[in-house]
């Protein structure tokens, strides 16, 4: 197992991280029971995994205490913890958000539930515009120095409002991001436009929520092939496919390298994931232990040159305002950062 920075911390992860959402779940998105998550959990330990990611509201807070139950049992020293707040968790008006009331009762919470006495990552969910910017991070910067957090992350923001965050950090001398966790993947490279490059700039890690795209890339359907039951049938949009032209295009070469390579279409989507600038986990899970086990190759797999280029052709996205004005006229003058996104365009 391959071990990471994340961002300008002395923190080291593994590149593939667990991903706990199925934990205790209805169905919806799985239903892994607390043997089931021991199992899980124990395959991933053995295989090197040090990082174990979950929400306090992945099944309202059903998954914080099954992974408390599991690394309860000794696994707890040998894991990096990593939990999240700021949707609903309760039916009051201060049941949510960013306030400092909202972060530091559930990071408590979530402490009880988790069964431990920190957290190793506690990453904001998600923006909250209503609340100051300068509480959030001084609330996170407070449960650092009382001990209950280690490090501190974001997720789903966009790159303006990461940039005030770090900003108000810096000013008032609070402890900044050392990761934010984004969705990315062949079929959605937005996060290409701004979040990487911030990343590289600000000196931040990438960790990926459903790097398989809630399993459209995963090379099980294909556009021959598509699913009959489960979450997309039902009609879950979470993540949008907004050309399906556009992601059977991608899963036709997913899948050609997949065979060339004798692995599975998934291992093939996370390998592509990990040799991207910035990135230094993958979140994985598996509704069965067989999906999870094979999820797990993709540390192991390294991507052609050839290879990658093919993913990167099909799956290119185009360069929007202001990236196509910055390509034209400013190809001369960009730094390090701006390269992560405009390389490929100027090679062509």
């Amino acid at each position: 197992m391959e071990y990471r920075l994340l961002g300008r911390s002395g923190l080291k992860v593994s590149t593939i991280g667990v991903g706990t959402v199925t934990f205790g779940g209805d169905g919806l998105w799985g239903d892994t029971d607390l043997k089931g998550a021991q199992r899980q959990v124990d395959m991933c330990l053995d295989a090197g995994i040090n990082l174990i990611d979950t929400a306090n509201v992945y099944n309202m807070g059903v998954s914080e205490e099954i992974t408390g139950a599991v690394l309860g049992d000794g696994r707890r020293a040998r894991t990096l913890l990593a939990t999240k707040v700021r949707f609903p968790f309760g039916e009051g008006p201060n049941d949510q958000g960013l306030s400092r009331s909202h972060i530091i009762a559930q990071c408590e919470a979530s402490l009880r539930r988790l069964r431990t006495d920190h957290i190793d990552l506690y990453q904001v969910h998600e923006w909250d515009g209503q609340t100051p910017v300068e509480e959030t991070m001084e609330a996170l910067d407070t449960l650092i120095k009382s001990g209950k957090v280690r490090y501190i992350g974001c997720s789903n923001y966009s790159g303006w409002h990461l940039m005030k965050a770090l900003g108000v950090a810096e000013k008032h001398g609070y402890q900044r991001f050392v990761a934010q966790q984004i969705h990315y993947t062949l079929q959605a490279r937005e996060a290409e436009y701004e979040l990487q490059p911030i990343t590289i700039d600000q000196g931040l890690g990438i960790l990926v929520w459903s790097p398989l795209g809630g399993g459209w890339l995963s090379g099980k359907y294909t556009r021959n092939n598509k699913p009959t039951d489960g979450r997309h049938v039902r009609g879950f949009k979470e993540p949008p496919i907004r050309d399906w032209e556009l992601l059977w295009d991608i899963v036709d070469v997913i899948n050609e390298v997949a065979r060339e390579r004798g692995v599975s279409g998934a291992v093939v989507s996370l390998a592509w994931l990990l040799q991207r600038q910035g990135v230094s986990s993958v979140i994985v899970g598996g509704r069965t232990d067989a999906q999870f086990a094979d999820n797990l190759k993709a540390a192991e797999l390294k991507l052609t040159a050839e290879e990658a280029a093919r993913l990167d052709k099909v799956s290119q996205p185009p360069l929007i305002y202001p990236y196509w004005h910055q390509s034209w006229t400013a190809s001369g003058r960009l730094g390090e950062a701006d390269l992560a996104l405009h390389k490929p365009y100027l090679e062509q």
